[in-house]
């Protein structure tokens, strides 16, 4: 099971791209509802080791289930 960014939550610090070992982080395009970049998880791709969880400074951010409906990705 992948982990979820919740785009509306997230502040486009961008830490947890940077450490993901697979590169399945991407940044979406525009701004979020905060006004800020945000980023999203290829389900495909991930991993789920964790990583993202560990480095993101934006609490609640970042969530250790596969929730799509949280996840914008476009």
């Amino acid at each position: 099971m992948s982990h979820t960014i919740i785009t509306k939550v997230c502040e486009g610090v961008a830490d947890c791209a940077e450490a993901c070992p697979v590169a399945c982080i991407h940044e979406g395009p525009g701004k979020n509802l905060k006004g800020t970049s945000w980023y999203w998880i290829d389900f495909s791709v991930c991993i789920d080791c964790g990583i993202c969880l560990q480095v993101c400074p934006v609490e609640g951010a970042i969530i250790a289930e596969e929730k799509p409906e949280y996840q914008e990705i476009s």
